[in-house]
C-alpha cells in the first residue's frame, strides 16, 4: 500500500492531485501549526492584467501556534462571492469558465466553519470530477504515538508504519526531511515524486506554472487534466 501525507491546501495546483492519484491512502496532515502566507487558506490564479493574484478564505483570529485542524473560517463576509468575482476575467477567453464557475459555486455552498473540512470537501469534489480516487484519513483523528515524533521527518515514517504501508511518496521539496535508512529499516520504500508542471495555452494571458487547479480547469477539459495527472504517476 502506498501512502501520501500532505497538509490540506486550498484548491492546490495539479501536482498535488497527481500525488493523490498515486496513493492508495491519503493522510490529511492537519496536525502542524497554521503558518501565515502558506497554501492552507489561499492559492493563486491568473490576474486579469498581469501575472497572478491570490484567492483565499478569511480566517477567524487565532493564537499563534494554533494547529491547522483548529483554524476556523470567518463567514462574516461573502468570501465565496469575492473569489467568483475574481475569476470573472476568465469569462471571455477560457473555454471552461462556465462549468468551472458552476463547480466552484456549488462547492462553496456549504458554509463550514472548519478550514480543514472545507479543503477536504474541495479535494473530494475535484478528485471526483477528475476521476481520481481519494481514500483519506485525518491525522488529528488518528491515534498516533507522539512519543515517536522527534522531528518533522518522523511523522511520515510513524504514520506509514501505523498504516502498514509498503511505500511512502512525497514531493521533492521535502526530501531533505527524511531518513532513508530509517524507512528502509522499517521495510518501507521512500519514493520522491517526479512531477512535470502541466503546461497549456491560455490565449490573452501569459502562462504561469504552478497555479491553482482552478486555472487548469478553466482552460482544459477534465479528461485532459486527468490524462496529465495520470501520465506523471
Amino acid at each position: 500500500m502506498r501512502v501520501g501525507i500532505m497538509q490540506p491546501y486550498f484548491l492546490p495546483y495539479p501536482g498535488y492531485f497527481s500525488l493523490i492519484a498515486q496513493c492508495d491512502k491519503w493522510v490529511v496532515f492537519d496536525t502542524p501549526q497554521y503558518i501565515r502566507h502558506g497554501w492552507v487558506n489561499r492559492n493563486r490564479v491568473l490576474h486579469p492584467t498581469k501575472d497572478w493574484q491570490y484567492i483565499g478564505v478569511p480566517l477567524v483570529k487565532h493564537k499563534r501556534g494554533t494547529a491547522i485542524g483548529d483554524i476556523r473560517i470567518s463567514n462574516n463576509s461573502d468570501w465565496a462571492g469575492k473569489i467568483l468575482h475574481q475569476l470573472e476575467h476568465y469569462r471571455k477567453k477560457a473555454p471552461y469558465y462556465n462549468s468551472t464557475r458552476e463547480f466552484l459555486a456549488a462547492c462553496f455552498e456549504n458554509k463550514s466553519e472548519s478550514l480543514v473540512e472545507l479543503n477536504i470537501e474541495l479535494m473530494q469534489k475535484v478528485c471526483a470530477s477528475l476521476d481520481i480516487g481519494f481514500d483519506y484519513l485525518v491525522s488529528s483523528r488518528m491515534d498516533i504515538d507522539l512519543d515517536k515524533i522527534q522531528g518533522p521527518g518522523d511523522w511520515a515514517l510513524v504514520i506509514s508504519e501505523m498504516l502498514g504501508a509498503s511505500e511512502y511518496i512525497n514531493p521533492p521539496g521535502g526530501e531533505h526531511l527524511f531518513d532513508k535508512a530509517a524507512f528502509s529499516a522499517a521495510g518501507i520504500d521512500l519514493i520522491i515524486q517526479q512531477y512535470e508542471n502541466m503546461s497549456y495555452p491560455c490565449p490573452g494571458y501569459e502562462y504561469v506554472p504552478g497555479l491553482s487547479i482552478v486555472d487548469a480547469m478553466m482552460w482544459n477539459a477534465p479528461e485532459k487534466i486527468c490524462e496529465h495527472i495520470r501520465a506523471t504517476t
